[in-house]
């Protein structure tokens, strides 16, 4: 989630860049670092640390004798991370470590199937409602942390692959999060530099998102029905029992301090912005109170419980994505998108939707839409008709939704898949981009038609 401080970088935004061999170099491998993950030629940690590191080598070695060679400095690599999300995810990561000790997970598993009936299609239907419906209200990252495991315990029950079940989920997770103001990174950074409140999102975003969620469940249905049908239910009677003498509260005592903790942070998440905090610092007490009183092993929480290889994917994402900005690829795709318009409100609120969701899916949402804030704050002033907000909306909705396209799209994608490799059952990026890019356009063409129909 990001804060304040990574708009201001932005405010003296200018289109006017030029081309030097850095543009090129910083290109070339932005481009070089996901054709590496796209095909698996490298794993995505290691491609991007790749990156980042050969922007840093160049800019001070060629760049040292030749300024348009400088690509990105060690101070702008720092501060291009940024640390809000890292800090909301380290430790949203250890909650949820210290939550499974509960038992909960467990329980959870055996209540959805309970209530599923064994139905292996009305289990997937409502994993994807609650995911969705979680994320709206608590964000979609430290949903689908707490989340996976429960999905993982569900799949191995009915032994079924998992990815069948996470998949749908993450997805979702996005759609659900785009609903609100702090359901998705970028709808946090929007609705502060736009002013935005939480009222506003709900009132512009969430009738369209249920009309994506219903499709979405609709789809993965059918997308994993082979899967789906393939599960061992078995005697639903007798497997509810097994279920229930297995997956039970195994402590209720740290259950109910994680429960205390976990609402706190969540109420510190919905008025975040009224105490100008950032959504890390949160979670970050939350973590720190929940460990010293329940006395856990904060070693094994940080060696068993930390996704660190997501963590440092997103540092070096994070310094790859800003050699772009800085030498002028990403405001030259926001500066097309400026041009093209040309006053005309249609064609700004679909190109807006439009590239947002499609550079979202490969470029990652949160830095891209930095680099949009001031493009549509600018068009919101300088276009007729714009003034009531529909540019943002437009800017939300593909940045949050266009996020589905791809497995580095979103940050929530991001973890699903990094979980997901942990427990054993690895999601390449292209099995990733077959499952959910189809939908992912399918969810613009629905904000394209909602965008003009109702908002205009």
């Amino acid at each position: 989630m990001n804060g304040v401080g990574y708009f201001l970088a932005h405010h003296n935004f200018t289109l006017v860049r030029v081309i030097t061999p850095a543009f090129w170099i910083a290109s070339l491998v932005l481009i070089a670092v996901y054709t590496l993950i796209a095909f698996e030629l490298m794993h995505r940690t290691l491609a991007a640390f790749l990156g980042a590191s050969v922007l840093l080598t160049i800019t001070y070695t060629a760049g040292s004798f030749n300024p348009n060679f400088v690509i990105l400095t060690y101070e702008e690599a720092i501060r291009a991370i940024d640390m809000n999300v890292i800090f909301l995810l380290m430790a949203m990561m250890i909650i949820v470590g210290v939550m499974k000790k509960t038992g909960v997970f467990q329980w959870m598993a055996y209540k959805s199937y309970q209530i599923a009936k064994g139905n292996v299609f009305v289990l997937a239907a409502i994993l994807m409602f609650v995911t969705a419906v979680t994320s709206a209200f608590l964000d979609n990252v430290t949903t689908m942390l707490l989340i996976i495991p429960v999905t993982i315990e569900i799949a191995l029950t009915l032994k079924i692959n998992p990815i069948s079940l996470l998949m749908p989920e993450v997805f979702a997770s996005n759609v659900g999060g785009a609903a609100t103001l702090i359901g998705d990174p970028p709808n946090i950074m929007i609705g502060s530099y736009a002013k935005l409140s939480f009222v506003d999102f709900i009132k512009n975003m969430s009738l369209i998102n249920m009309i994506c969620l219903v499709f979405v469940i609709i789809y993965f249905l059918y997308w994993y029905k082979k899967d789906y049908l393939k599960a061992q239910v078995g005697d639903v009677g007798k497997m509810i029992e097994k279920l229930r003498g297995e997956y039970k509260i195994t402590n209720k005592s740290l259950l109910i301090q994680c429960g205390t903790i976990l609402g706190i942070v969540i109420f510190l998440f919905i008025i975040h912005g009224v105490l100008h905090m950032e959504p890390s610092i949160a979670a970050m007490i939350g973590a720190a109170i929940l460990m010293a009183i329940s006395k856990v092993d904060i070693v094994e929480m940080l060696e068993k419980e930390i996704e660190w290889p997501t963590l440092i994917f997103f540092i070096m994402l994070f310094m790859v994505v800003a050699g772009a900005e800085e030498t002028g690829l990403i405001q030259i795709i926001a500066g097309w998108v400026k041009d093209i318009s040309q006053g005309n409100l249609v064609v700004a609120v679909l190109m807006i939707l439009w590239v947002s969701a499609i550079a979202s899916a490969i470029i990652d949402n949160i830095p891209f839409t930095a680099t949009m804030l001031p493009i549509v704050g600018y068009l919101t002033t300088a276009i007729p008709g714009a003034q009531g907000g529909i540019l943002w909306w437009a800017l939300a909705l593909g940045a949050c939704l266009g996020g589905n396209g791809t497995m580095i799209g979103a940050s929530a994608n991001v973890v699903t898949v990094g979980m997901a490799e942990r427990a054993g059952y690895p999601i390449s990026f292209m099995a990733y981009l077959k499952a959910a890019f189809i939908p992912m356009i399918i969810t613009i063409i629905l904000c394209s038609g909602w965008l003009l129909l109702v908002e205009m």
